[in-house]
């Protein structure tokens, strides 16, 4: 049944709904071969049962003639961000290790009632905080993909990089990721799938576990635009329990879905192109203009002004809502404690945050809890904020002019693990094209367009106006069909 692990989200809902196999086969082919791919360590916990119980109501739904649900008979990867009753959750910390809610986060009980299963929970950067997929205290998430004449394990993206890598090797048709500063963007283009982060509130965070509360965002990973069109339906919608929650009917994204871009203006910002970008990359992207030309879309110059001041902006408005976030982590109410002979209170806490959290946490809290500090609040957060209402109005006023933006994922493809590490400023430069639309809350998605001489995948990106996923959607489509990337990763695992 090895097939079936090549299908996608439509195509399995579809062929359980029609009886061309069962979802109990369906979930045994993804079970065995998440087993079979342990060296890519893209899940922390596996959860077999979970898949296989969700099957067999799948299958007795069908008996009975029942609907099924928009992710009937599909198992999934749930990033380790979010609860899931009695399973560890963890965000790939030290601190949460063996914790395990007894309450399930919003999104994921969305996916249970729309009849997905769980393979799992998907490893992640060390409390989504990452772009390489290297801060987990589980281990690095290895790509399955390989650079041409070389053995090197090479970077999933982070931080939902086991969920790029788990979707990419075909050992779950889809999973859930958070999208902060690029988080679901960045590895599906390092790992040739596709990724959306939706509207800022269109899916609840009650249950996610938070990094920055007022960027982080729930979206679907998937080989197609319209596998995450279906997962998106699935994973949106209102949550009183979440204050920042959209109170927005959710659209019927899959069945609006059309590459027909006639009468549409897509929008090219000249800012995005930056020294440093690989020229494969920049190919890409004028290959991306021609093909939604033969959409029928007209390509239009805009300019977004202010980006180059969004990434230093994220990077203080971001460590700064971290470090008030991870402040819960004291060793008092649940997760990791560690208590020296003799201890105080105080002592407690240190040693605790110490031994719990990781190299790059223990960063950002303390550049967050600096810019927070007396003295420097109005210097740099402040300044930081002012600069994020400037890029949500360069946004703003481009859609004046276009109906959607194109623009590459990432500056460079997938690389190596441990290359570098020692330099993290260059890696936060892998976000420098996703984090405008981070910091205005705007619906953006990777699509996968080639593979560079390297054979690594690159994507491209789609900026969306608020609430439109619909059109990041159908421009997504409309790439895909040109594209037609079918590259897939030689099994080495």
């Amino acid at each position: 049944m090895s097939e079936l692990t090549d299908l996608g989200v439509k195509a399995i809902r579809d062929g359980v709904a029609g009886g061309s196999f069962t979802a109990r086969e369906v979930a045994e082919a993804f079970n065995a071969a998440v087993a079979e791919a342990a060296d890519l360590n893209a899940f922390i916990v596996t959860t077999p049962d979970h898949a296989l119980a969700a099957a067999d109501a799948a299958d007795a739904k069908r008996a009975r003639g029942e609907d099924l649900g928009i992710m009937g008979g599909v198992p999934i990867g749930m990033k380790d961000l979010f609860a899931t009753r009695g399973v560890q959750t963890t965000a790939a910390s030290h601190i949460l290790e063996g914790f395990t809610p007894q309450y399930e986060s919003t999104v994921s009980q969305k996916l249970w009632d729309a009849g997905a299963g769980m393979l799992g929970k998907l490893n992640l950067d060390q409390f989504a905080m990452g772009s390489s997929n290297e801060t987990s205290y589980f281990g690095n998430v290895s790509s399955p993909w390989k650079k041409n004449g070389t053995n090197a394990a090479m970077s999933p993206g982070g931080s939902s990089g086991g969920s790029s890598s788990a979707v990419a090797a075909r050992i779950a048709p889809a999973a859930t990721g958070t999208d902060t500063g690029g988080s679901i963007r960045q590895p599906a283009a390092f790992t040739g799938i596709c990724g959306i982060k939706p509207t800022y509130g269109r899916c609840s965070r009650w249950g996610v576990v938070a990094f920055a509360s007022s960027l982080d965002q729930a979206g679907p990973m998937a080989r197609s635009v319209e596998d995450c069109a279906i997962m998106l339906e699935a994973m949106a919608g209102f949550d009183p329990k979440d204050a920042t929650s959209l109170k927005l009917d959710v659209p019927q994204w899959e069945a609006g879905l059309s590459a027909d871009l006639k009468g549409k203006k897509i929008g090219i910002p000249k800012e995005y192109r930056m020294d440093g970008t690989d020229e494969a990359i920049l190919k890409s992207w004028e290959q991306g203009k021609e093909w939604l030309r033969d959409a029928g879309a007209e390509i239009v110059d805009i300019s977004l002004p202010h980006t180059k001041y969004a990434l230093p902006a994220y990077y203080i408005v971001a460590p700064a809502e971290a470090s008030s976030n991870l402040a819960r982590y004291d060793g008092v109410r649940y997760g990791l404690r560690d208590l020296p002979d003799g201890a105080g209170l105080q002592d407690m806490y240190a040693a605790t945050r110490a031994a719990g959290f990781g190299d790059e946490v223990k960063r950002r809290i303390l550049i967050g809890t600096y810019v927070l500090s007396a003295g420097f609040y109005d210097a740099y957060y402040t300044q930081a904020q002012k600069i994020r209402t400037l890029v949500s109005q360069d946004f703003e006023q481009a859609f004046g002019q276009c109906d959607a933006i194109l623009a590459p994922t990432t500056p460079t493809a997938s690389f190596p693990l441990g290359s570098l590490n020692e330099d993290p400023l260059t890696m936060y430069l892998n976000d420098v094209f996703a984090v405008p639309a981070s910091l205005a809350g705007l619906p953006a998605m990777s699509v996968p367009a080639m593979v560079n001489d390297d054979g690594l995948p690159l994507g491209l990106q789609i900026v969306g106006k608020p609430f439109d996923e619909q059109g990041v959607l159908n421009t997504g489509l409309a790439i895909q069909q040109r594209a037609g990337f079918d590259a897939q990763p030689d099994k080495w695992w």
